[in-house]
């Protein structure tokens, strides 16, 4: 009996949409990554100083790389992205200081992407991508500062909690961690490395600059987002993730909703966004689709603590970003693949495993 190929590839795509990837060694990173994020934000909101929630949120972000490593090797990385993610952040509050930072965003964050790209495949970070260092550079640039005092305060904060991730990975039990099974793969061939680069820095371009030009706001979240699905390999999996972040968005947005609605104090705000980010390390490496439901609270949750803005225009621009950064990733993924083969290789010569390009953003 002859199957319907065009069911067959119906139940594929479903099949690979619902997807979900054991992992192992993902509770202690959860646990890191949940307090990495509260306890600064708890310092901040006793100083007085909630406003800078946002560049300490970039610094805790160190926390979620390099899971599943041993502790010596977990240290070194996170050590390296946490310099990454501070310069990244100093960049943003520095571009923030120009009267026409909506507009210098989009090139110096595109600069960013392919950097962060560049780095990412050399030195095999995981989760990959550039995705959190575009988002830092975006946000912070976002957010108008008057004196150039603030930069270095920002730089320092987001400092300092990188430096609280780092601590908490250094005095995590050996036992939690575990080398990788298997030899460690070799170095990405360098043309690759550059196409990444130059895949990612294209699509923060498309996607900053239709989000800035059609004036909706936070067009950061549209360039965070454009770089998600090139994280990833083959045109069939970064359709998937494409899938994945508008999908889970349009669940997490209702979440979002509720939550943002309901009489938080700040306190309570922080308690339940490091619980967010706890949950998110727990799903993000299983189903990507599953962890944006807790993903995108723990975003405007951070962003409404920081700086409180309408809570139905929030949503909407989040729905809208989204939308546009996902359709630019796509089809930047889809114009550039390998057609002789029919993939396309982000980081190694040849096909790698499918891994997680990180939890909020």
């Amino acid at each position: 009996m002859t199957s319907d190929p065009a069911a067959s590839r119906w139940r594929g795509a479903v099949a690979r949409l619902t997807e979900v990837t054991p992992q192992s060694a993902t509770t202690p990173t959860a646990v890191r990554a949940g307090l990495s994020i509260a306890v600064p934000l708890l310092l901040l909101w006793a100083a007085g100083r909630p406003e800078w929630s946002l560049y300490a949120t970039f610094g805790a972000f160190t926390a979620v790389y390099a899971r599943g490593v041993t502790r010596t090797a977990r240290v070194r990385t996170q050590a390296a992205v946490g310099l990454v993610l501070t310069a990244a952040v100093a960049s943003g509050a520095a571009v923030a200081l120009s009267a026409d930072r909506a507009w210098l965003a989009v090139p110096v964050t595109a600069l960013w992407a392919s950097a962060a790209a560049r780095a990412s495949d050399r030195f095999r970070w995981r989760p990959p991508g550039p995705m959190f260092a575009v988002f830092a550079v975006a946000a912070c640039a976002a957010v108008p500062l008057g004196a150039p005092s603030v930069v270095v305060s920002a730089t320092a904060v987001a400092a300092g909690t990188a430096a609280f991730a780092v601590l908490l990975a250094a005095l995590e039990p050996a036992r939690f961690g575990a080398p990788a099974s298997g030899p460690a793969p070799a170095d990405p061939p360098l043309h690759r490395q550059r196409i990444h680069a130059v895949r990612c820095a294209v699509a923060v371009l498309l996607a900053g600059g239709l989000a800035t030009a059609t004036g909706i706001g936070h067009p950061y979240w549209a360039m965070a987002t454009a770089v998600v699905p090139l994280a990833t390999v083959t045109l069939r999996r970064q359709v998937v993730r494409g899938v994945h972040r508008v999908l889970g968005t349009v669940v997490g947005l209702g979440v979002a909703a509720l939550l943002l609605a309901l009489p938080l104090t700040p306190i309570v705000t922080i308690l339940v966004a490091a619980g967010l980010q706890l949950i998110t390390e727990l799903l993000v490496a299983r189903h990507y689709g599953a962890a944006l439901v807790t993903i995108t609270p723990l975003a405007l949750l951070l962003v409404d603590l920081a700086r409180p803005e309408p809570i139905g225009q929030l949503l909407v621009d989040r729905a809208l970003e989204t939308l546009l950064g996902v359709a630019v990733g796509v089809l930047v993924a889809l114009v550039t693949r390998d057609r002789r083969t029919g993939r396309h290789t982000t980081s190694a010569g040849g096909p790698r495993p499918d891994t997680d390009p990180g939890g909020a953003g």
